[in-house]
């Protein structure tokens, strides 16, 4: 029984320190983000012609869709938020969304 428990234990901290560690072993190419062949300021003008607003808040991100890597920004024209996504990679709009009164950061 103690053995047991100490085999419990050890697989216990095996498992535990592989995870921990799983994100260094990851081949380089995966952990890298690409360069976007897009940059912010084309996103933007291509994000104003979707929906000609204020923007109010823009990042780079990983998302599904499209490459995976896009520009997303929060715009509010009046009342009205919405949420447009531009491929990085592409220029493309991923998404053209409306947002409520407060977008969530």
């Amino acid at each position: 029984m103690n053995n047991q428990y100490h085999r419990v234990r050890l697989f216990g901290a095996l498992a535990i320190g592989f995870a921990a560690a799983g994100a260094p072993l990851m081949p380089a190419a995966a952990r890298e983000r690409p360069a976007p062949k897009i940059s912010m300021g084309e996103a933007r003008a291509i994000a104003l012609k979707a929906f000609p607003a204020k923007i109010i808040k823009s990042e780079l991100e990983r998302e599904r869709g499209g490459s995976g890597l896009r520009y997303s920004f929060d715009m509010r024209q009046g009342k009205t938020w919405r949420e447009v996504g531009v491929d990085a990679m592409t220029g493309r709009v991923l998404e053209n969304s409306p947002e409520g009164a407060n977008p969530a950061d």
